[in-house]
């Protein structure tokens, strides 16, 4: 079996860089499909960062270690690693293999959030498979919501996305987006336009579901 330091190298570089005619070939020669390379990092986590579905496939199927860590500090995983970077088809594939839609890293992080903020408007069609799988579009990651998360970053796209999808126009994104209008004046614009969607969409101080935990800061109208 080809589990020498350097035959893992060979797959692990060959799965950065989307090869997946070698990788096949180095996983038939029976190199450990979840083997280290000198940085710590798998076959599947760097073809996940590079966003390599057909690659990723082929690891699946090789019975990679679909929950293991991943990134450059072994801080995520899989899904979210690929959520966050807006891989879709990767996405797919690991949802395909049966990794749950709501998967978290080990510091929490919910992949719907994640692709959600990440980037100037988030991953918009990441996020739309995540909630065609089941992810939930209310999903709580540190006591906010994806669309509060959206909202305090001022995406404007994102927001109109999630709202469109069925997301619950909180009082804590309305509080958000107006105290962060107020702190950060160059981005007014944005804000603002965030807090006319939360509002158009029934959003108002202190009128969160029951379920919620109370704003820390709310404003009247």
């Amino acid at each position: 079996m080809m589990n020498t330091v350097d035959a893992v190298a060979r797959l692990a570089q060959a799965a950065y860089d989307g090869d997946a005619t070698v990788v096949a070939r180095l996983l038939g020669g029976g190199v450990a499909v979840d083997g280290l390379n000198s940085r710590r990092r798998s076959a599947l986590d760097l073809a996940v960062h590079q966003g390599h579905g057909e690659v990723v496939r082929l690891l699946v199927g090789a019975g990679a270690d679909l929950e293991q860590r991943a990134g450059e500090y072994g801080e995520s995983t899989p899904l979210c690693l690929a959520a966050l970077h807006g891989h879709t088809a990767v996405v797919g594939v690991l949802l395909d293999a049966g990794v749950h839609p709501e998967a978290r890293n080990r510091f929490g992080n919910a992949p719907l959030v994640l692709a959600a903020t990440a980037g100037a408007e988030g991953r918009p069609d990441t996020v739309d498979l995540l909630l065609d799988r089941g992810a939930d579009i209310d999903v709580m990651m540190k006591d906010r919501t994806p669309l509060d998360w959206a909202a305090g970053f001022g995406q404007v796209r994102m927001v109109h996305q999630l709202l469109v999808r069925g997301a619950t126009p909180t009082a804590q994104a309305l509080a958000l987006a107006r105290e962060h209008a107020e702190r950060y004046p160059g981005s007014r614009q944005k804000f603002e336009r965030v807090i006319d969607a939360l509002r158009a969409a029934g959003a108002t101080a202190g009128a969160d579901r029951a379920v919620r935990r109370p704003c820390e800061r709310e404003e009247g109208d």
